[in-house]
């Protein structure tokens, strides 16, 4: 047997169902791509440690080469209620992964105290791929496996930042542009 609802019951029900459709509507963007932001790179969690927009910069002028260094990006966030440190990471594509200050020297591991953003990006400590033992373009995707001293071990595939212009006079592409020289 069913029971008909009527009258203030009915009008709430349609309430609760209007507002759940709305929600589910306005969550999933009403199908507009319109205002999306696709960051570049690899998410993951590792315990309490957040990692973000792991990334290969973007190749300068064409793709990385054999012997090139590359740089590596990425986003550090220590939810934990203790201090941990990004210790070191390794690829198969590279002799080596060093964790290097601004001025491309080597210095030792990350610290990433609890609750706070480690940003690990161009213009500050990064880490760079050394000697790469093989041609990585704008879109390739590797494995690098980042080493944290209380979280463990996480392997991530990253891929090399697709380049954002294009050279007008090569491909008439309109409005797309060669970024600035302080890029």
């Amino acid at each position: 047997m069913y029971a008909i609802m009527t009258g203030p019951w009915r009008r709430a029900v349609a309430f609760v169902v209007a507002g759940c459709l709305a929600v589910m509507w306005g969550a999933t963007g009403c199908g507009s791509t319109e205002n999306e932001y696709n960051p570049p790179g690899a998410n993951a969690r590792l315990g309490p440690v957040l990692i973000r927009y792991a990334h290969i910069a973007e190749p300068p002028d064409g793709p990385w080469e054999p012997g090139d260094d590359a740089p590596f990006y990425l986003w550090l966030f220590n939810q934990g209620q203790r201090e941990d440190r990004l210790l070191g990471a390794e690829t198969a594509v590279a002799r080596s992964v060093d964790i290097v200050s601004t001025d491309g020297t080597v210095r030792g591991p990350v610290p990433l105290p609890t609750g706070n953003l480690v940003e690990l990006e161009k213009g500050r400590a990064h880490l760079l791929l050394r000697d790469l033992r093989q041609q990585i373009r704008g879109g390739d995707y590797v494995w690098i496996t980042l080493r944290f001293e209380r979280a463990g071990e996480i392997a991530l595939q990253v891929h090399s930042q697709i380049p954002t212009y294009v050279d007008d006079d090569a491909t008439d592409a309109p409005g797309l542009t060669s970024p600035s020289p302080d890029e």
